[in-house]
């Protein structure tokens, strides 16, 4: 079986079906790479990057396509490695190795339908039957009620735990209401809404706060001192964990800040190879790590996996891709040995519910462990066909110079 077509392919449609996380990005799109080969079967990945910087994507796969039609094997470990090697100026770390990623996952996909197993048992096995999901709410929606609200719809959906960002954002106009400055304006937010989530949510249902501190460049950003501060405060409210309250500039104060946190401190989700992860991981600056399968790879997920068992820590796949992604976030997890807890999108949209088709499934807030060979993923022609790329839908943040659409 050889490689004889490598396709990228772009889409835009609906972010999700969930109303609290439509207010502020209705849309979304997708960067995908298929591998098309001589026997019929066709691979297929994702990468983030298609959800950042989806114009990216096509020249980096174009870039790479010659390496994988010429390839005499098609083990994914070998040509990952090949193509790394010969980028190594630009696949050390960032976007290329990102989509890269998306690259690596087609030929996991490939060879498990190939020998027709699911992804998970090429990686050395499944480590768990089952493993526990948490909703990711993104924003918190003003007022309170809307909150309240949002973590009921959850819990009907069947989730038994869920996270959302500190701050309130407004639904009406999608601005953040009363920005916070300093340690004690910041405690008394978050204090004040977990306690609200708590006491609404009883002791058993898990709550994890996302500071999105890795990409904020407001007022409102914090530093050591102020998430020191706001980690003490919640102590008494029992959260699963914290993600990212420090921004990505110095892992000696993520360490320190972990050091001294009753809360775990999460964290992970810019970097893009594990050797990146073993210097944070190295300095003990995350309790929880968050690699991503559609950013740093299959592979390398599994190796922050291994980091993480020797420090006697554990790691949560964090997971915003659409349906492709999401499952190779899922065999990833599935493999590795310290999984805590998975991201899922509580109510996902046709771009994840159409790639992902039945291997997707949940029970009392548990994922099952995937059983159909590859990722378990397809792409129809009609899915192609219903969403084309849009420019300007793939940031979720403005980029100075150019119009973005929500």
């Amino acid at each position: 079986m050889r490689i004889i077509d490598v396709r990228t392919v772009l889409l835009t449609g609906p972010s999700s079906n969930d109303p609290w996380i439509t207010f502020a990005k209705s849309t979304r799109s997708v960067g995908l790479v298929e591998l098309v080969t001589d026997s019929g079967l066709t691979g297929l990945g994702e990468t983030y990057a298609g959800y950042f910087a989806t114009e990216l994507v096509t020249p980096v796969v174009d870039y790479v396509a010659p390496i994988l039609l010429a390839a005499e094997t098609l083990d994914p470990r070998v040509l990952t490695e090949r193509m790394r090697w010969c980028l190594g100026y630009t696949a050390r770390v960032g976007v290329v190795p990102g989509i890269l990623a998306a690259v690596e996952a087609a030929l996991w996909d490939l060879q498990g339908k190939a020998e027709g197993v699911p992804v998970h048992e090429l990686l050395g096995g499944a480590k768990h039957a089952r493993l526990r999901g948490y909703a990711t709410g993104g924003p918190s929606p003003w007022p309170p009620e809307q909150l309240v609200r949002k973590l009921d719809r959850y819990r009907e959906l069947g989730f038994t735990a869920f996270k959302v960002a500190t701050g309130w954002m407004d639904m009406t106009n999608r601005a953040v209401v009363d920005p916070v400055v300093g340690a004690e304006a910041a405690v008394a937010q978050e204090v004040a809404k977990v306690e609200m989530l708590r006491n609404h949510a009883g002791d058993d249902f898990g709550i994890l706060l996302d500071g999105h501190m890795g990409s904020r460049q407001d007022r409102v950003g914090w530093d050591l001192e102020i998430a020191s501060a706001v980690m003490q405060a919640l102590e008494p409210y029992g959260l699963f964990f914290f993600e990212e309250p420090l921004p990505y500039e110095d892992p000696d104060a993520y360490a320190e800040l972990t050091r001294r946190s009753p809360i775990p401190i999460a964290g992970g989700e810019q970097l893009t190879t594990a050797a990146e992860f073993k210097l944070w991981l190295s300095r003990g600056a995350f309790a929880v790590a968050q690699p991503d399968a559609a950013w740093c790879g299959i592979g390398d997920f599994l190796a922050v996996d291994a980091m993480a068992a020797e420090r006697g820590t554990g790691i949560a796949s964090h997971n915003w891709c659409a349906g492709v992604g999401v499952m190779q976030n899922l065999h990833a997890a599935f493999a590795s040995q310290t999984t805590r807890i998975l991201e899922l999108l509580p109510d996902p949209g046709p771009l994840h519910t159409e790639l992902w088709g039945d291997s997707m499934v949940i029970e009392g807030g548990q994922v099952l462990l995937p059983t159909a060979p590859g990722l378990g993923v397809t792409l129809t022609d009609e899915t192609r066909n219903r969403y084309p790329y849009r420019p300007g839908h793939e940031e979720f943040a403005s980029v100075p110079g150019k119009q973005m659409r929500s």
